[in-house]
């Protein structure tokens, strides 16, 4: 597995830096780092992985996934959540309360985390959307099994409090979390893009990691591949918020510093901090999410009392339907019958059609309009006898 080939470049060669916080073109019309060109960057410089970290989203996963894979690289799936300080549901639509967000940078450690984090995500936009897709802490205390986070940009709700000056309130907060995500699962990050604030921040984040012992870790908030690219993305942020370029009132980033570094550029942002580097490492090792492809992942139909074989019941319900469709039917229609149900269950599809059959039955029972079927399966005589379609295959050849 990957796992493997990571452990096998490990031991060939030290990789020193994992960019853990990155846009890619799927945090829309906001990062510029096209998945096939990002791999071919951090293989160009040297690194062994890579965090896909989007802006509430996890759309661009797979592709990342995929194209790291191929170029011998590690994936690390992750997303850069939106959270919601008075709760992802609660909330009046008033724009000056319900806009405040903080960030929250989280990665996958395992299938659970994955889980997990789809999860949120899903929720993020089915329950808390306002502006953004936002999730809240009583979803992550439920759901923090198998990921860890990071405190985030000056987005973080950490960041924040320290920018405002509530040293005490960012300690009580980096605290939760780390109770949240256990001694390894929770980091203080470390950015430094010229912005002087962030110096500052920085300060308060060290004094947290010598008061607490919460680990430091050092990212770059990458939204493109090269230094010469900041000025294309700051074009898309433009079109992102309907403005020109030459508008002076729009937001702009304030540093042409957010791109995808070199090792040797991260170790000489924090010369005193090595540590904080070298926790990239740490944390690339400790997430290991693989996808498994090609394997169909059908839920188990639930059998009514009195059947513990899905297959006896689906012969029983096909039996039934058959001598409904076809009474008196000649005996090549019954052959016909065996030989799809023969298929259907060398392929593993019975509990599928078992589960469609209640779903239209369902519904025809609940006038819900159906169609009389499409695609391919309309020409089963078992779907039809299923009544799952309303089409005779033999009348119509």
């Amino acid at each position: 597995g990957l796992g493997d080939v990571y452990k096998r470049q490990k031991e060939n060669c030290t990789m020193s830096f994992v960019h853990l916080h990155l846009h890619t073109e799927f945090s829309l019309l906001d990062g510029a780092c096209r998945i096939k060109k990002l791999v071919e960057r951090v293989k160009e410089l040297g690194q062994d992985a890579v965090a896909i970290t989007d802006h509430g989203v996890m759309y661009g996963a797979i592709d990342v996934y995929r194209a790291c894979r191929e170029a011998g690289i590690k994936p690390i799936i992750g997303c850069e959540v939106y959270v919601a300080p008075r709760g992802r549901t609660r909330f009046q639509k008033v724009h000056e309360f319900d806009a405040a967000f903080s960030h929250l940078v989280l990665l996958c450690r395992n299938e659970e985390g994955y889980r997990n984090l789809s999860y949120m995500v899903s929720q993020a936009f089915l329950e808390g959307f306002y502006i953004k897709p936002r999730i809240d802490l009583d979803l992550l205390r439920e759901h923090c099994g198998g990921l860890i986070a990071c405190s985030a940009c000056l987005g973080g709700e950490v960041p924040k409090l320290l920018m405002a000056g509530d040293y005490e309130k960012a300690k009580e907060a980096a605290l939760e979390m780390r109770e949240l995500f256990g001694e390894d699962g929770y980091y203080l990050e470390l950015q430094d893009h010229g912005i002087p604030v962030q110096r500052q921040v920085n300060g308060g984040l060290i004094r947290l990691h010598e008061e607490t012992g919460i680990p430091l870790v050092a990212t770059n908030d990458a939204h493109y591949l090269r230094k010469e690219d900041a000025e294309m993305q700051d074009t898309l942020m433009c079109i992102q918020m309907g403005k020109t370029v030459d508008d002076p009132n729009r937001l702009r980033m304030e540093t042409s510093e957010l791109y995808v570094k070199s090792t040797e550029e991260m170790a000489a942002l924090f010369p005193d901090y090595p540590e904080a580097v070298e926790n990239t490492v740490k944390i690339a090792e400790l997430c290991n999410m693989d996808f498994q492809f090609g394997v169909h992942h059908l839920p188990e139909f639930k059998l009514p009392e009195g059947y513990t074989d899905g297959d006896a019941y689906f012969q029983k319900l096909c039996e039934e339907g058959f001598a409904r469709r076809y009474p008196g039917a000649p005996a090549e229609y019954r052959e016909r019958l065996a030989y799809e149900m023969g298929i259907i269950r060398q392929m593993g599809f019975v509990d599928y059609f078992l589960i469609v059959s209640d779903f239209i039955g369902y519904a025809k029972r609940h006038n819900i309009p159906v169609g009389p079927g499409r695609g391919s399966a309309a020409g089963s005589m078992v779907s039809y006898c299923l009544h799952i379609t309303d089409v005779d295959p033999t009348k119509y050849g």
